[in-house]
């Protein structure tokens, strides 16, 4: 009974462990940080994908047709499709030596102008490859518009040591 518990106790720390760093959170204010990059950190691939039938050109690229019914699979009403249009953005960035580090998505949106928004996920003594996501969908979408640029930032005490920016960005 003894190991079971340590078995399942062992289990839960790993779980908790495991799932760290995986929601985003919006933040209030985008504080401005000093520039030090840093050779072990840097970003390796971005995917964006936008989701709205009325914006998106057809394809005849199978792959394309596969990631838009990828993102609308499961939405059964009009209601849910709407709630999923907007903008998708993955990272996958790496890390070559452990550190706590928070990455950051900073956009602009086209009904607001040069209104700055930003999300964050912290991870905790990561090293190795991340895929990261963020998503800007839904009523921030509808109601503010495409993203029109954005970067995204990798933040270690308090100094951005990786950096990918649109080209849009100012």
């Amino acid at each position: 009974m003894k190991r079971f518990l340590m078995l399942l106790a062992t289990l839960v720390s790993a779980a908790a462990a495991f799932g760290e760093g995986d929601e985003s959170h919006t933040i209030d204010k985008a504080n401005v940080l000093p520039l030090a990059l840093d050779d072990a950190f840097q970003f390796r691939k971005t995917m964006i994908e936008f989701n709205d039938p009325q914006l998106n050109k057809p394809s005849f690229d199978p792959m394309i047709n596969f990631e838009r019914a990828r993102i609308n699979f499961g939405a059964l009403n009009s209601y849910e499709r709407r709630a999923r249009y907007g903008s998708y953005f993955v990272f996958f960035w790496r890390s070559h030596r452990p550190a706590d580090l928070t990455l950051r998505f900073e956009y602009r949106q086209s009904n607001l102008g040069a209104f700055v928004q930003a999300k964050e996920i912290n991870y905790k003594a990561v090293k190795g490859s991340v895929r990261s996501e963020f998503d800007v969908i839904g009523d921030q979408y509808i109601e503010n518009g495409k993203v029109d640029g954005w970067r995204a930032i990798l933040i270690e005490n308090g100094k951005i040591v990786a950096l990918n920016q649109s080209f849009l960005w100012n």
